[in-house]
This record gives C-alpha cells, structure tokens and sequence, in this order.
C-alpha cells in the first residue's frame, strides 16, 4: 500500500497538443479515487503516466515516498488492469495469474498457493483449467483482478475495466471491485468515463475537462456543490437543469417575468441558475409553471420533459405520481438552487 502523490504534472506531446494541465493532489493510502470525464479529457493519459506507460512532460510523480518519473513500470510494484483484459488466450486461468510472478523468479509452489488464494477469493477455483475462451466477459475480469493481485501491489489501477461488460454484469462488477480493494487495503485509482460508477465506487471523484481537474471531492461534494456548470452538468443522471437568469437590482436571478431565485451576495450580470430534476415536486401553489411535453417511464420513477421560462426543462417524480402532458406547477423541495457565473461557468 502507498500514499501517491502529483505535484504539477503535466503532459505535452511533440506536436504541442497538451494532454493534462500542470495537476497536483495526494492520493492517502488505502483510498479509492476514480477519474471522470469524457472521451479525450486526460483521465486515461494521467493514468498511464503514474503507470509509467506515458513519459511525463514537467512536474513529479511519488509513489510512497519515491519519486518515480524516471523508475521503469516494472519497478513501481503496481498492478494495472486493463479494458481489454490483456490475457494470454493460450494459457489456462491459472497460468495467466501466475505468469508476472513466473517472470520474477518466484518459485512453483509460492505461485500456486498466491494463484489458489486469489483464485478463491474471486470464485475462480473451479476455473483454472480454463482458457480465456472458455470464460464469459466477467470471469475474464475476474482473471485479470486475480493476475494483479498475487503480485501483492502498492497501488492498483483501472483503466475502464467494465466497459465492455454488460449493464448488469458491470453493477455486479462493481460491488466487487470496490469489496476486494476495501477487503485488500489498497490504494486504487480508477478511470471511468461513467458518473455512475464514478458516484458509487469512489471514496473521493477527480473530474477532468479538457485536461483540466475541475473539481476533486468525495461523491456527495460533487453532487450536492458542484464547483462547475461542467461537474453540474456530468454528474448527476439525470444532469442538472441550467437555466439563463440575469441579476436584477433587487439581487435576484431572473429568468423570466415572474420567475426568479435568490442569488449570492455579490453576484452580477448573467448567471446560469441550476436546479437538479429530483430536488423538485409538484405542488398546486407551486411558483414555477412547466409545460409538460414528454413523459419518460424509468421504473421507479418519471422523468418529465418540457418547458419553463421558454427553456428546456427536466422533472423527476415517482412512479406513482400520474402525470400527464400539459401544464404543471413546480416548487424546490428544500434549499436554494445553484448559480453560476454565465462566462466562467465557475460556481458563484
């Protein structure tokens, strides 16, 4: 187990094209922090340079306390699991968990009592005269989870290991994962390009845009303060309704006549003023009046879709609230809603 830390890291590539803006947190030890964002916001990149996969531009990476950026991906004792699981489609189960072990020099009988505890801790006994073809897509991730840990890392990382599992599979996957690194102790960076997964495993979430850490807090300071209209935006299914206001002399976010929230001591100008759909409810002396356009059946509960203020708008009700298209009227539940700089999109 090992403290990792980032000091400035930073990844340009030889065309200019800057990956990863100067980033610097600490990871403590025996944590579990995910990586979020979209496809091509340097969630994978920053990964692959604390795996040692990708040569880091300017700043230090420390792994416990050595500084590492010069230390070959052999010698960092960290285990990577991979999207694509990355096994030996000729070697049995057993083999494949034990072939980095091999490869050090450690003796036959150690690697059969690593591979064997591994193998039960991840209900793979009866499966280790198997091959890679002869596994459905959640053994095979369980094959590769059992290869990094007879190696008894410092650190593991997850580089998108569910994506190419099915919706079901990937639920069941997760409790697993976030069960055997909190059983094992050991510190765990995970990438992820889903906020759910993101929300439900992660003891604190990075959120990266462009390159850029945007917010960094454990799941409920993400949701309930986003620093962002982008983490408003990213985190939270549905995303957070965002809607144009300009504040008025009286220190009020205006959307539109008759429709207003309070805003922050000091704001000014064009606000972004964000409600989620689930911190809503009808209510008939309710101050906000929706038009109802579509109604979406989710199984517990209904997502509403329409128009408020003349700007698109998203309810979410439970399932036993009949609702129909049409007019509606609206009241927050509790609290005041976010606003947000219009420009910066930085969180006022």
């Amino acid at each position: 187990m090992a403290k990792v830390t980032l000091d400035g890291i930073r990844k340009v590539y030889p065309n200019g094209f800057e990956a990863v803006k100067p980033s610097s947190f600490d990871i403590p030890d025996g944590e579990f922090v995910v990586l979020v964002g979209p496809s091509g916001c340097g969630k994978s990149t920053l990964l692959r340079m604390i795996a040692g996969l990708e040569d880091i531009s300017e700043g230090a990476l420390s792994i416990g306390d050595r500084v590492v950026n010069d230390v070959d991906p052999a010698d960092r004792n960290i285990a990577m699991v991979f999207q694509n699981y990355a096994l030996y489609p000729h070697m049995t189960v057993a083999k494949n968990m034990g072939y980095g072990l091999k490869n050090r020099g450690v003796s036959k009988a150690e690697i059969e009592r690593k591979v064997a505890e591994a193998a039960e801790m991840l209900d793979l006994s009866a499966l280790l005269d198997r091959r890679p073809s002869q596994l459905s897509g959640g053994q095979r991730q369980r094959v590769a989870m059992g290869r990094a840990i007879v190696r008894n890392p410092d650190l593991f990382l997850f580089d998108e290991p569910l994506s190419n599992l099915d919706a079901k599979l990937r639920n069941q996957m997760r409790i697993e994962i976030r069960a055997l690194q909190r059983r094992l102790g050991v510190t765990a960076i995970y990438v992820t390009h889903d906020q759910v997964e993101a929300m439900t495993m992660a003891d604190r979430i990075i959120v990266l845009n462009g390159g850029v850490i945007e917010q960094i807090g454990t799941p409920t300071e993400i949701y309930e303060n986003p620093a962002s209209t982008f983490v408003a935006g990213f985190m939270g299914a549905p995303p957070m309704n965002l809607l144009k206001a300009k504040v008025n002399g009286a220190g009020t976010a205006e959307v539109t006549e008759g429709l207003s929230f309070p805003a922050p001591a000091g704001a000014s100008g064009d606000v972004l003023v964000g409600i989620r759909p689930e911190d809503l409810e009808i209510a008939e002396d309710g101050d906000m009046q929706m038009e109802v356009k579509i109604v979406e059946e989710l199984g517990a509960n209904r997502l509403l879709h329409g128009d408020l203020g003349g700007q698109e708008f998203s309810v979410s009700v439970p399932k036993q609230q009949e609702v129909t298209e049409g007019q509606i009227a609206l009241r927050i539940k509790s609290g005041e809603p976010h606003v947000f700089d219009a420009n910066s999109g930085r969180r006022l």
